[in-house]
């Protein structure tokens, strides 16, 4: 193994414990991500994210007491050529043997005006889970992370004028028997750029026209095309400066719901009101 990747690897156990590791170990531990003989497909994109996804999961399947299969998965949606050699030189950097299968998403989406991103991530994870199920895969695991998640109960609560959150785990609805999975669900997005600055690492942004376009624009124009997750993010930077508790008092908010206090809520696909229990008092 080359020197640096294994400083690399020593430095997510060691440098990293704290911030990286543990969190990662416990989000496997607490929503039970990864039984025995599963076969998963680590999905990644080029992004620092996914990145450190593919090394904790070579550090748990190699030190771990699980046995369990290990594919590296990337798709191509249409990336130029600059940032598919990124990718395929960071995999060989830091060892990992990535699986890479071509698509056309970006030329499907690049004419949709209403949210292109949303359409893209709905295709992604469908061509993701048809080629890991080829892969023999019963399980994908994503790269999103703590600050994701957080980031999602906001924006649907603002947005989408309701409660729901990014959950750890989920079995899919068009892949019967497949499921997905989310490691880094405890680890902040701030201690994943320290690990990528510590070992002088780069790697892809998110990498589409639509972000390049966007990059390309200035004044009012780029304003108004600003992703709502961006906004999440700069929202939640102000609520840091006031406290640094109510980022996790968000994601803990989704733990403790309290349907005595509710005005309704909806089960299994089935809308509730407060009003129909209101005259029966337990």
């Amino acid at each position: 193994m080359d020197e640096f990747c294994r400083q690399l690897e020593r430095s997510i156990i060691k440098d990293f414990r704290k911030t990286i590791w543990k969190p990662f170990i416990r989000g496997l531990n607490e929503y039970q991500m990864i039984q025995p003989e599963d076969n998963i497909a680590v999905c990644i994109s080029g992004g620092k994210d996914s990145m450190l996804l593919a090394k904790c999961m070579q550090e748990i399947l190699r030190h771990g007491k699980m046995t369990f299969g290990l594919h590296f998965l990337v798709m191509d949606p249409g990336y130029n050529r600059e940032n598919r050699e990124l990718i395929e030189e960071n995999a060989g950097r830091l060892e990992i043997p990535i699986h890479i299968f071509d698509s056309d998403i970006f030329n499907i989406v690049a004419d949709v005006e209403q949210s292109p991103c949303y359409l893209c991530a709905r295709m992604r994870r469908g061509y993701l889970y048809a080629h890991a199920r080829e892969l023999g895969c019963n399980k994908i695991a994503l790269g999103h992370h703590f600050d994701d998640v957080v980031e999602t109960i906001l924006m649907s609560m603002l947005y989408g004028a309701q409660v729901n959150t990014m959950m750890p785990k989920l079995h899919s609805t068009n892949f019967e028997g497949m499921e997905l999975i989310r490691p880094l669900y405890f680890v902040k997005e701030s201690d994943i750029i320290a690990w990528k600055k510590q070992n002088g690492l780069r790697f892809l942004q998110c990498a589409c026209r639509f972000t390049e376009e966007i990059e390309r624009e200035k004044g009012i124009l780029a304003e108004a095309k600003r992703s709502k997750r961006q906004e999440m993010k700069e929202l939640i930077s102000r609520f840091r400066a006031i406290s640094p508790h109510i980022e996790t008092n968000i994601l803990k908010s989704v733990e403790n719901v309290n349907l005595d206090a509710c005005l309704g809520y909806v089960h299994k696909g089935v809308r509730h009101h407060f009003m129909e229990d209101y005259d029966f008092p337990a």
